[in-house]
Formats: structure tokens, sequence, C-alpha cells
């Protein structure tokens, strides 16, 4: 038993650890990276000549990746880049420019201050987790921004950093500690814990369940599982929980731990593809896993990637490393809002 607490729910059960190696097999070159083959059913979502290529550097820490084509006959992709506190924009046709510049407009005090998830919802309205202001925000059509959620029983939230909608209009997100310069012993966090929310379609605030580092967020196609990262050092896993009827989760359980991989990176954001397979940021890349907890394979690009998302047609992954942006074309996909 895992003695971590989940607000409705009862605590983390530890499942069986998917197997990993001590070192990490060798990986063919792939263009701008490696690709690591585990597993025979790796090869039917990652072609033996899929390459990975590199299509904008030059940044500081990037993140949540997000593809935008509703109502624009350029479709795009914006990211964060956390560190100089700017949503970037990258077009297939114009190449690379800033969305948002700053995202936080305070002083940032020697903190993490940009934004960190970023996500599409159904009127096609940016929404943005975002560290320096601590809160879920949405940019509306006329640039302004309205507040979602800032704070949870009169406390105000860590510091949100990944977020996924449910078909029920609500949105679950992870609040841990990184945009807080001390983290968890930062004088103004006001949360004894970290955690994973659900906001309401009404503004209400749920707790869901509490993990050290709670990071990327996705559900699995069916919406029966939600999939979280754990990005603490100390303990490298993605877990997953039961969906319940009322939206509330199940137990959580240990569905992959990566604690015995030596490689560089942890447990981050993460997408899904049509069939339920996790392609979700760790250690040494883009960890391929299966709906039954298999590590089939990674996708390694040249600096280790901190999350991903489709992007194109939907059968294009792209992935944030650090100082840039990458993308491979796969033999599956998932959905783009």
């Amino acid at each position: 038993m895992i003695p971590l607490g989940c607000g409705g729910a009862e605590p983390l059960e530890e499942t069986p650890a998917a197997e990993a190696p001590g070192a990490a097999p060798e990986a063919a070159p792939a263009g701008a990276g490696t690709i690591l083959r585990l597993d025979a059913a790796f090869d039917a979502l990652v072609s033996a000549d899929a390459v990975i290529e590199k299509v904008a550097d030059g940044y500081g820490f990037t993140e949540g990746p997000v593809w935008v084509r509703r109502g624009d006959p350029d479709p795009y992709l914006l990211f964060s880049d956390i560190p100089n506190n700017v949503v970037r924009k990258w077009s297939p046709t114009e190449g690379a420019s800033d969305y948002i510049d700053p995202v936080f407009e305070g002083d940032p005090d020697g903190r993490s201050v940009g934004s960190n998830g970023l996500l599409i919802d159904g009127e096609g309205r940016l929404i943005l987790c975002e560290h320096g202001n601590r809160r879920i925000s949405r940019r509306e059509a006329d640039g302004s921004i309205t507040v979602l959620a800032d704070s949870y029983e009169g406390m105000r939230l860590n510091s949100p950093n990944d977020a996924v909608f449910h078909s029920s209009g609500a949105l679950y997100f992870t609040d841990p500690p990184y945009g807080l310069r001390q983290q968890d012993d930062d004088r103004d966090k006001e949360l004894d814990f970290n955690g994973i929310f659900r906001l309401l379609p009404d503004g209400t605030v749920e707790k869901l369940a509490e993990q050290s580092r709670p990071n990327g967020i996705a559900f699995a196609p069916d919406e029966d599982t939600l999939y979280t990262a754990n990005s603490d050092g100390a303990n490298v896993v993605w877990y997953a929980y039961d969906v319940l009827e009322d939206g509330s989760l199940g137990p959580g359980r240990v569905f992959v731990d990566a604690n015995d991989w030596e490689a560089d990176g942890a447990a981050d954001g993460m997408a899904i593809d049509r069939h339920g397979n996790l392609f979700a940021t760790g250690p040494g890349g883009v960890w391929v896993i299966a709906p039954d907890g298999t590590h089939l394979g990674s996708i390694q690009p040249d600096e280790p990637p901190a999350n991903a998302g489709w992007g194109d047609d939907g059968n294009t992954l792209y992935m944030t490393g650090r100082t840039g942006l990458y993308r491979i074309t796969l033999n599956t996909g998932g959905t783009i809002p």
C-alpha cells in the first residue's frame, strides 16, 4: 500500500510494476534522436523508417504542446516556454513566433512563472495552466483572460501543471509545487498537499487525490481510466485511477514503475492514441505503453522531452524537449479538439 491519500477515494494500491532494465538497451538512430524497440507490438505503432525531426529550437524549457486548427486556415502548434514566460507558436508554413508574451506580468522573484500545460476547450479557446499566477485560466477570443480556478476551499492552488477535459465538461488537473521557489517548503504555499483536482462547469473545485508530484494527466479513450504521471525523482511512476460513475476517482494503482530505469528524464506529460496506448514522457524519452502496462518501446529525441501532443492530421506526435520542439509521424494517432 502506498501512503498517498485520495480525497473521497481509498489510498493508492501498488500493483506489479512493468519490467525495466537497469540500463536501457541499445536504441537505433532515427534522425534527431533514437528509437528503442522492446516489443513486437511497437512496430505496428512506430514504423521501421520513422524519423524524429527537430522543427524549432532556442527556447528555455518547452512544455504543453497543443494543436490549434479550429477556425484557422493555417493550423499551428502552441507550447509553453516556461522560464522565458512566453507561449510560443509554431506553424508548418510560417515557422516559430511568440503568441503570448508575457504570460505572467508580475515580479518573478526567482520563480518559474510561465504557463505549463495548454489545451483547447470545446469552443476553440485556449486554456492555460499558469505557474506564476497559480491558476487555470482561459484566453477569450478578444485576448482577455478569464480565471477558471485559483483556489481550493479558500486556499490558493500551488501551481497548476497539466489538465484534461472530460466529456462531461469537467476539467481534471494536477497541482504540484513547481511554480513556487522553495516548492513544498515555500512560505507562500497554502495547501499542505499536492493534488489532483476536478473543476466542474459551475466553477466548483473538488479534490480527487494526492500525489507527491502530480504532473501529466490523460484519460483512456473510453474515459474509464485516468492516468497521471508522478514526476518525483524518488518515485518515478505512472498511476491509473478508475473513473467512477459520478466522475470521482477510485483507488489509485501503480500502472508503470520506472524507478529502475537509468536514463535522464522524469515521468511528465503524456498523450494517448485512439487504441489506448500511452505516449508518456519518461526516463530516456517518450515511453510507448500498452493499455496493460507493457513498455513497448521509446521514442527518444536528442533532448529528453517533457510533454507530447498530437498534431497535423492526428498521426504526428509533437514533443517538447527542453530547448527544442520535435515531431515524428506514426502509424497511430489521437484525437485533436
